[in-house]
């Protein structure tokens, strides 16, 4: 299984749910790559925010040596799954998928949480800490969830 978390600038809310699947999964010893990317280049080749570090350190997760990248079409070769953050990012995504099969493998991270309703993990980057620990409340469930279901689907195979 390889899963793929997209946000904007790949500095906040998709290392942060990197960070947090990687976690969950080691926890249930599941073999599974997970990586991230954005579409702001400006960001391109940067470490995490240093709030989003702080943050996900806090839970025991280093994503410091993380840095960002931008998302490539070849993503979807890559990949059997894209979880994206907001409806912004859902759009960039489906804006470069060649075919059904690549839109089969977009969907919104907190649909997990909350299915069908595509909610949007909110863009902390412009506030405080506060906005940093509710992006991580809801990556934290939304990741606990995914790494469920592909331990049942592991258990059953």
């Amino acid at each position: 299984m390889k899963i793929l978390m997209v946000c904007l600038g790949n500095i906040c809310r998709s290392p942060m749910a990197e960070g947090a699947l990687k976690s969950k999964l080691k926890e249930k010893n599941i073999e599974a790559e997970v990586d991230s990317a954005g579409f702001e280049p400006f960001h391109k080749g940067d470490p995490p925010d240093p709030r989003a570090v702080e943050t996900l350190s806090k839970q025991g997760i280093d994503i410091s040596g993380q840095r960002s990248r931008l998302f490539r079409v070849r993503d979807f070769d890559e990949f059997d799954k894209i979880f994206v953050m907001d409806s912004i990012n859902h759009a960039d995504v489906m804006a470069l998928a060649r075919n059904d099969t690549d839109m089969e493998k977009v969907d919104y991270i907190l649909n997990q949480v909350f299915p069908g309703e595509d909610r949007e993990v909110p863009d902390p980057y412009h506030g405080g800490p506060d906005g940093f620990n509710k992006v991580w409340e809801l990556l934290d469930k939304a990741t606990g969830n995914i790494a469920d279901a592909i331990h049942r689907k592991n258990l059953s195979s």
